[in-house]
Formats: C-alpha cells, structure tokens, sequence
C-alpha cells in the first residue's frame, strides 16, 4: 500500500451504511479490494462485524482524561426506550442472530435498572449477545444478577488511570479495584472482560497488568488495550501517537512466548490486533503458534457456535465438529502435543489446570483524521437512527448523532436537547437540532474541555 492515497482523509459529513441483504459478502468484497483478504482474516468469513456498539445514554458518572464522549454529551436526553428497541431490530435485520451488541454510553448504567434489563432481554430475544460496557460503579451484584437473568452474556469493565481515582495513583494500585469487580461477578454466567486506556502515563505498566490478568485467568476472558486517540472531550493532550509495536512489545515482555497477532486478523490490521493465550501456573503462552493450521481451522469452522460464557457447551460443540473434519484433528492432536510438550514443567507445576486469556490492542483514529480505507474495513459499528456508522467516525462527528430528533410511533418527534424538560415536536424536525449553549448550561452538565473552560472562569455550578 503506498503511502499517499488519493482519498486518504474522510471529509465529514460520513453517511451511515446502506441496508444489504448480503453484509457478510459485502464486507469480504470490500476486504478484497482493499487488498486485506487473506487465509487469516475473519471478517467477512466468519462474521460480518465484530460488534455494534448500542448507546443507551450520553450521561457518565466519570469525567476521563481521554474521553471519546463529546463536550455536549452529558446534556443529552436518554434516548426512548422505543427508539432503542428500534435500534436493536435494526442490528437484527443488518447483521442478523449471534451478533455482538455492546449496551454502552455514556455508562448505561446509569439508566434506570428496570429499562437496563428490559435492553438486554430485547437483545438476547433476537438471540444476538448482549455485553454490558461499564466503569463499574454501579454494577452491582445485584444488578448483573438481574442482568444475566434477562440474558446478559459478556460484562466489560473499563479502569484505568484516566478516570482520575485519587485513592488509585496507578495501575497497580487500581488492581485493587480490578479485584473487588471480579469479587462481584463471581459465580455468575458471565465472561469477564478488562479496557485499559494506553497513555504515556501508563503504557511501562503494561506487563504489570498482564501479570495481574494472568493471575486471574480464570474468570477473566478477554483484556483489551485501548491507545490514546486525539477524539472527543478529553483534557489530555494527544501530542504524539503512541506506537502499537510498543505496545505489543510491552505485552510480550510478560509472556512465556511471543504473541501471534497474525493468526486471526479481524479488519484492518492498522485498528486491532488479537491474539490468544494460554496461562499455565500463571505463565502466558503463545497459542496461535501455527498461522496455517489456526487459518484452516478458523476458514473450515465458520458454522460453528462459541458460547463464551458456556465453556464446556462450546468445547463439546468443537470436539463433535473434529470428528466431521479428520485431517484437522490429526493436525490439531500434533499441534496439542507439542504444546503440551512446550509448556510440560507449568502443567506439571500447575496439575494440568489452563487458562485461556484473548487479548486485544485498539487503535480508534484522530477525529479530524478518518482514513478511508479502516473506516471501509471497520469492525466495530455503532448503531445510529439512520444506521451503523464506525465508530471512529461516530465519535469524530458525534454531536451530528447524538443531537438528531427521532420520530415515535404516535407520529411527534422526540428531542434530545436537554434544558431540564422533555420536548416532543408535531411537525417534522431538522435532520440535527441546535443544542444548549456552553454558557447557558450547569457545570454538572459540562465534563472535560468544556468543564474546565468553565471552572478556568470562577464560575460556579447553583443550579443543582
């Protein structure tokens, strides 16, 4: 791929996806024409999108340092509950059942619970997977305990020193959070992710936190890395991009053997990067040693169903398709075999107990930087009221999302414009309507550039 691209650059405004009837071809034809279809890609062949991003809420209980909301997101209405059961049909209808659907926001959360789980039970109904994205303040026991009655599959919690926890300096110190949440889950049917927000401050703390997930692979499925992006409302300054080979680098340097990022490629290689591990005695093992034999695998078993939060269904559903794929399981048993060998004193050590633990590393773009061909190859959508958008182009543009009236059922239209009213119009509304001026709104409705525009002035919040 050359260096300069003639349409290098989106130019805003970027119109959401049209309907397809056929999203899984269309997106191995775009694949192909960017010259990223090969034996290891997954998108396209297996699913037609990694996941779809359902915002229930623009409100946080946090103010972070590199938040990809935007400075007028905290005066948003909550979107109806009949539009998001809109939304949740219309990721039916694009991408169709076993869908990953991140709930997130904001922190959604901060919904009313009754709404929240009535969220989830309309997702798990299309029998699509429904992930509750959270800092975790809020997420009670009690709550993802309803929440996983409703269907609940995956619960992902973000920390990290962004969030600005004075009791919590560092990585380090916020594993103590780390474990209290893991405290919470345990015991209950669900696969337990960790978001970590990479930035100078934190990045030589990598191994450190891969040492704290490895200890914890038991209930921790997948970790996720997520570099600094110059998008959104966040007060910390993006200067210089922090380099994904350091970052993966730093992710070796706490491994037995050195990750294989190329095994499963999901997009574009420039967004995300994913390897799987296996933690033996609380050592990280490399488990996409052989590119060729995961690609075959992977390319032959694309029908297959993996229950994350059901391991034994899943390995029982994988041991019953080797025995319609032979050749694979001859290759798979030599494969195994000199794995184990590999790893022989950790499974002595240990009495044979393994762990798997996914890894993931994000690269999202600069909002005035939306290259053309990662938004083409996007896997990670986020559904609109006109349809799924990237997410990169979502939070580059996201007051043109979040500030769009949606028409109900009884024909008014509903506005998201937050002024401490609910409004309904009778005539048909403007494509994005005006918001409430930083002036004319509270310092508890501001939260990051803008709230320290207004704390900078003396001003005080009375309207609380």
């Amino acid at each position: 791929m050359s260096e300069q691209k003639e349409t290098q650059v989106f130019p805003p405004p970027y119109r959401p996806k049209k309907w397809s009837a056929t999203p899984l071809a269309d997106m191995r034809n775009t694949l192909k024409r960017l010259g990223l279809w090969h034996h290891n890609q997954q998108l396209g062949r297996r699913w037609a999108v990694g996941c779809v991003a359902l915002e229930i809420t623009q409100r946080c209980n946090l103010d972070c340092s590199l938040c990809y909301l935007s400075e007028h997101s905290q005066a948003v209405q909550d979107i109806p509950l009949e539009e998001i059961k809109r939304r949740i049909d219309a990721i039916y209808t694009w991408y169709g059942e076993g869908t990953d659907v991140q709930v997130t926001g904001g922190d959604p959360t901060l919904r009313d619970p009754d709404e929240l789980e009535l969220i989830v039970r309309w997702i798990a109904e299309k029998k699509m997977r429904p992930t509750l994205m959270t800092n975790g303040i809020r997420a009670s026991r009690a709550l993802l305990t309803k929440l996983c009655e409703a269907g609940l599959v995956d619960v992902a919690f973000h920390v990290d020193t962004t969030q600005g926890y004075k009791k919590y300096p560092d990585e380090v110190s916020l594993n103590q959070l780390r474990a209290r949440y893991l405290e919470r889950v345990a015991g209950l049917p669900l696969t337990v992710m960790f978001n970590t927000t990479i930035h100078p401050g934190n990045i030589k703390q990598i191994p450190d936190l891969m040492h704290f997930f490895a200890r914890h692979a038991q209930q921790i499925r997948t970790v996720s890395f997520q570099l600094e992006a110059d998008t959104g409302r966040g007060v910390h300054s993006v200067e210089n991009q922090l380099s994904r080979d350091t970052v993966l680098a730093l992710i070796n340097s706490a491994c037995a053997s050195p990750l294989n990022y190329q095994a499963a490629e999901i997009g574009h290689p420039d967004c995300n990067r994913y390897a799987l591990t296996l933690v033996v005695n609380g050592k990280i093992w490399n488990f996409y040693d052989d590119s060729a034999l995961t690609g075959d695998v992977l390319r032959h078993s694309t029908a297959l169903l993996w229950h994350r939060n059901q391991p034994l269904r899943s390995m029982l559903g994988f041991m019953k398709w080797l025995c319609f794929n032979p050749k694979l399981a001859v290759r798979l048993t030599r494969w195994a075999l000199k794995k184990a060998w590999q790893m022989r004193r950790d499974l002595f050590a240990c009495r044979g107990k393994i762990s798997t633990l996914s890894v993931f590393t994000h690269s999202f773009m600069p909002g005035d930087c939306l290259d053309c061909e990662r938004v083409e190859a996007c896997s990670f959508m986020t559904m609109t009221r006109d349809g799924p958008v990237s997410m990169c182009v979502l939070n580059a543009e996201r007051d043109r999302y979040i500030y769009q009236p949606v028409q109900l059922s009884s024909g008014k239209w509903w506005s998201p414009t937050n002024d401490g009213n609910v409004h309904y119009m009778e005539a048909a509304a403007p494509q994005v309507l005006r918001w409430v001026p930083e002036e004319q709104l509270p310092t508890r409705l501001l939260k990051g550039k803008a709230r320290n525009r207004r704390l900078a002035k003396g001003v005080r919040d009375t309207s609380s």
